[in-house]
């Protein structure tokens, strides 16, 4: 076994290890390539790989927060190990190399994301938990019927968008998202980054709402194949109480579905009570669940 810093040509072997550990979550190849070879504009995002025998059997990504105002805050994204090649060190290695790179970074306070039964092992490492998360998932066949907007709304695909409407929109939805540290610091070239040219965006499954030329809602579709991730669904808060959240959510699967997604999945804090309760009645089932976990470097 030997950790190492990802390559691009990693970038299948990370997909397919993913979708054995979390098949929930959807991230194509070509998506993973990029991120790998042309990572976020933030200085320090990295990524490592446990090998075994040249085949990928674990990964993990760590990088300074850059979406939050809370300072020295970095991120410990999904690590996870293969099944059959676990209780063998491989997580504690790569969650080492991790610690060490946001070590170097100065970063203080850094947050990961667990499964239930790997609570134990964030533990050992100084991890406590604070939030859990659940994913849900969502059978296309058949798909929501296509909602009709109130009068005044606009429903378009986000092709159809200025980019820094969307944004804009974004950015005033995500203010009191619920979480560990507020979303409250995203720039421009942060956003186009992971939203805009991601190449897993659905631009036309994903939907708008345009109310006086301004998008009042939205929900974003990233594809891969026939599985699609519901990246983000958001209103802009003076807009709340319309059902708006629920109408472009709703459009945007009915859209992706006619494309040929046969499954839907998405994740959602357990306290956010308005988004759980717009998926439940969409026909959403619980899959899985992981907890935010915090840990104080020194």
């Amino acid at each position: 076994m030997r950790i190492r810093v990802a390559q691009p040509d990693d970038a299948a072997g990370v997909v397919a290890l993913r979708a054995t550990v979390h098949p929930y979550l959807v991230r194509g190849v070509e998506s993973t390539r990029k991120m790998i070879a042309e990572p976020p504009p933030v200085e320090g995002w990295t990524a490592f790989v446990a090998e075994v025998d040249a085949q990928v059997v674990g990964w993990v990504s760590a990088q300074p927060a850059r979406w939050t105002s809370t300072p020295d805050f970095g991120d410990i994204a999904m690590l996870h190990v293969h099944s059959e090649h676990r209780l063998r060190g491989i997580g504690t290695a790569l969650l080492s190399a991790a610690t060490g790179h946001l070590t170097a970074l100065e970063i203080r306070t850094v947050r990961t994301w667990v499964q239930p039964d790997a609570l134990p092992f964030a533990r050992r490492h100084g991890y406590e938990p604070s939030r859990e998360l659940r994913y849900s998932a969502l059978d296309l066949d058949p798909a929501p019927a296509l909602p009709d907007p109130p009068p005044g709304v606009r429903l378009l695909p986000i092709a159809d968008l200025d980019p820094h409407l969307l944004y804009t929109a974004d950015v005033a939805s995500a203010v009191d998202e619920p979480g560990d540290v507020p979303v409250d610091a995203v720039s421009y070239e942060s956003w186009q980054y992971d939203v805009w040219d991601n190449l897993g965006l659905d631009k036309t499954a994903s939907t708008a709402a345009e109310v006086d030329g301004e998008v009042a809602a939205f929900s974003l579709v990233k594809r891969d194949g026939d599985r699609m991730w519901s990246d983000y669904t958001g209103s802009v808060p003076a807009y709340r109480g319309r059902g708006l959240a629920r109408l472009v959510k709703a459009t945007a699967l009915h859209r992706a579905a006619a494309d040929g997604v046969r499954v839907a999945y998405t994740s959602n804090d357990e306290e956010n009570a308005p988004m759980l309760a717009i998926n439940a009645k969409l026909g959403y089932r619980p899959v899985a669940s992981q907890w935010s976990c915090l840990a104080e470097l020194t």
